[in-house]
C-alpha cells in the first residue's frame, strides 16, 4: 500500500505539467493525433514490458522471485529519466499578457465560477464514469475465474497495451476531424459494452474479447479527453484545468474500488461491472443531452479572470 501511495503521488506531480508540455508541442489542429502518439508509446512500452516479464516468469518454472521482478522494471524507469535531458521547452517571452496569466493562475480559487459551464459538466462526466472504473485487480479476479493462471493473465494485459497503442493515433486523429465528443459518447459506450462482457464472461474466449474491447475503450478515451479538456479550458489556466481533470477522476477512483469490492462481496462478481456500466452510460448520455459539441481545434473563449 505504502508503494501505491508514492506511485500515486508521483503521478499527480507529473501528469498535469506532461500534458501541458504535450499541448505546447501540437497545433490545435493536430492535439488529439499528439495525446493519440503519447498514449501510444505509453502503451507500448507497457506491452514490451509485460511481454518481457511473461517470458521470464514462463521460463522459472513456478519459482516467481516477485522482487527480481520490480527491480528489474527500475531500469526502465531510469532511463526514462535520463531522457528529460533531451526535452527542451517552449521559452516565452515575458510579455504584458504573460504576467496577465501569471496573475489569473494565482486567482482561480475565487474565479472559479468563471469558468467555462461546458468544462464544469464534463469534469461531472469524468467523475460520474470515473466512479464505475474500479480497479484493474477486479479484471484478474475474474480472469482467474475463467481459467487464466497468473502466467497466463497476463498476456490479457499485453493484448489490452497492445491494442490501445495501435488504436490510439489513429483515433487521436480521428477525433482532430470529427471532434472530440463524436468520440467520447462512443467511447464511454464501448466501456459500457466491455463491463457488460467482464460481468458475465466465464469461458477464455469471452475474457480474451473482454480484454480486447477495454483496448479499444482506452484508444478512444485516454488521449482524446486530455485534447478535449485542454481545448475548453481557457488558455491561462489550461495546466490548472488539466490537473483539476486528474484531481477529479483521482478522488473518485479510491471509492470506485470500495464500492466495487462491497458490491462483489455482498452481489456476485457480475454487479460491480454491471454498475461500472450503468455509470458509463450515464455519462454518455450526459454528454450527448448538454454538452455542445465543437470542431476540433476550436477553444473556448476565455473569460476575463482578472
Amino acid at each position: 500500500m505504502g508503494a501505491r501511495v508514492i506511485d500515486r503521488f508521483g503521478k499527480g506531480i507529473r501528469t498535469a505539467p506532461r500534458d501541458v508540455l504535450v499541448t505546447e508541442s501540437a497545433d490545435k489542429q493536430n492535439m488529439g493525433k499528439a495525446f493519440g502518439l503519447h498514449k501510444a508509446l505509453d502503451m507500448f512500452g507497457a506491452a514490451f514490458g509485460i511481454l518481457l516479464i511473461y517470458l521470464i516468469m514462463k521460463n522459472s518454472q513456478g519459482d516467481y522471485d516477485y522482487k527480481r521482478l520490480f527491480a528489474l522494471s527500475m531500469i526502465p524507469a531510469a532511463l526514462g529519466l535520463v531522457m528529460f535531458i533531451f526535452v527542451k521547452e517552449k521559452k516565452r517571452e515575458i510579455t504584458a499578457e504573460v504576467r496577465q496569466e501569471k496573475t489569473s493562475r494565482l486567482s482561480f480559487r475565487e474565479n472559479f465560477n468563471k469558468i467555462d459551464g461546458q468544462l464544469k459538466l464534463y469534469l461531472l462526466v469524468v467523475f460520474i464514469f470515473t466512479l464505475g472504473n474500479s480497479s484493474k485487480a477486479f479484471m484478474i479476479l475474474k480472469a482467474s475465474d475463467a481459467g487464466f493462471d497468473e502466467v497466463n493473465v497476463i498476456l490479457l494485459f499485453f493484448l489490452y497495451n497492445a491494442v490501445a497503442g495501435l488504436l490510439s493515433i489513429p483515433l487521436g486523429k480521428l477525433s482532430d476531424k470529427i471532434g472530440r465528443k463524436k468520440l467520447l459518447v462512443p467511447g464511454y459506450i464501448t466501456f459500457a459494452l466491455c463491463y457488460a462482457l467482464f460481468a458475465f464472461a466465464e469461458t477464455t474466449d469471452t475474457m480474451i474479447a473482454a480484454f480486447t474491447l477495454y483496448g479499444v475503450y482506452t484508444a478512444m478515451i485516454t488521449g482524446v479527453e486530455r485534447a478535449f479538456v485542454a481545448e475548453i479550458s481557457p488558455a491561462e489556466l489550461k495546466g490548472t484545468m488539466l490537473g483539476l481533470h486528474s484531481t477529479v477522476a483521482g478522488v473518485a477512483l479510491l471509492p470506485a474500488s470500495v464500492i466495487a469490492g462491497l458490491l462483489w462481496n455482498v452481489f456476485g462478481a457480475a454487479i460491480p461491472f454491471l454498475f461500472g456500466a450503468g455509470l458509463s452510460l450515464i455519462a454518455a448520455g450526459l454528454l450527448m443531452a448538454f454538452m455542445k459539441g465543437r470542431k476540433a481545434g476550436a477553444a473556448i473563449s476565455s473569460p476575463n479572470i482578472a
